[in-house]
C-alpha cells in the first residue's frame, strides 16, 4: 500500500511542489480504474507490526493546505470519488493568520491557503483533515518544549474548529528523530507520517509516504505504487536505486 503525498497543483507555478491539474487529472483517473484508493485511517489500521503499510491500497495525501487545491483538486477528486487528507498548517487557519513563509520556490504571486469554511464544506465529500504542525517550523531544529508546544497546540486548534479528532499529523518537510516522534505520540497523534529521502525508522509515528513530483507521469505513479517499489525503499539500497532513477 502507498500514501502518496502531494502538495501544490497549479497550471501556472513551476516548482518542486506542484503538478498540473492535467497531470493530477491523469493521475486520479488511473487510481480510479487501477488501484483501490481508501481514507488514510483505514490505511493506517493496515499497517503491519513493524509500521509498513499493508499492500494493494493507496491513500492521497495533500501538505501545505493551498488555496489552489479549492479549484484543481477537490472537484477532481469528487469526480473520481476518491477519498484524500489534507494536512494544513494551523496558524493558517486563526484569526490573525499565518503568511506562507516555509516555501522555498514561491511563485510571483503570493501563496494562500484554504480557510475554514472551505476544508467544512469538503468534509463531506472525504476530505479529511490532519495537522502539518502549527506553523511548519522544522521540528527537528527546535527545542523539545518548543516541540511540543507547537504540536498539541495545532491539535487542540484543529479539534475546535472542526469538532472533530485530529489523530494525524504530517511532519514538516518530512523531518522527525526520536524526540519529534515522543512529542507527537505525547501531543495525543495516534501517526505522524514523514517523506523519507533515505532509509528510515519505520513505526506509528514514522509512516513513510511516496511524494509526487513534477514529470511524475501515469507511468511513474503505477511505479510508485507497486509493492517491489515499496519494498525496496525500505532496503539499504534504495539510495542508489533513487539516484539511477533520477539520472534516467
Amino acid at each position: 500500500m502507498s500514501i502518496l503525498c502531494y502538495h501544490a497543483v497549479d497550471p501556472t507555478w513551476r516548482s518542486p511542489l506542484a503538478v498540473t491539474p492535467e497531470v493530477f487529472e491523469r493521475h486520479c483517473a488511473w487510481l480510479a480504474r487501477a488501484r483501490t484508493v481508501v481514507p488514510l485511517d483505514v490505511a493506517l489500521n493496515r499497517l503491519d507490526r513493524r509500521g509498513r503499510p499493508g499492500r494493494g491500497v493507496v491513500a492521497l495525501t495533500f501538505d501545505d493546505g493551498f488555496a489552489q487545491l479549492q479549484e484543481h483538486v477537490f472537484p477532481t477528486l469528487a469526480r473520481f470519488r476518491l477519498p484524500a487528507t489534507v494536512f494544513v498548517v494551523a496558524a493558517t487557519l486563526t484569526d490573525q493568520g499565518h503568511p506562507v513563509d516555509w516555501v522555498d520556490t514561491p511563485p510571483p504571486w503570493p501563496l494562500d491557503t484554504l480557510t475554514v469554511e472551505q476544508l467544512e464544506a469538503v468534509r463531506d465529500q472525504g476530505i479529511d483533515i490532519g495537522s502539518h504542525s502549527y506553523s511548519h517550523r522544522t521540528l527537528t531544529d527546535l527545542e523539545p518544549d518548543e516541540v511540543s508546544t507547537d504540536l498539541r497546540d495545532s491539535r487542540e486548534l484543529l479539534e475546535d474548529l472542526f469538532r472533530s479528532r485530529v489523530p494525524h499529523l504530517a511532519y514538516p518537510r518530512g523531518k522527525h528523530n526520536e524526540p519529534v516522534r515522543r512529542a507527537a505520540q505525547a501531543a495525543g497523534f495516534t501517526h505522524g507520517l514523514a517523506l523519507p529521502e533515505q532509509r528510515e525508522p519505520l513505526g506509528p509515528y514514522a509512516v513513510p509516504r511516496v511524494g509526487i513530483f513534477p514529470g511524475n507521469g501515469v507511468m511513474t505513479l503505477r511505479g510508485k505504487t507497486d509493492p517491489l517499489y515499496l519494498n525496496l525503499r525500505h532496503s539499504r539500497i534504495f539510495p542508489f536505486v533513487r539516484s539511477a532513477v533520477r539520472r534516467r
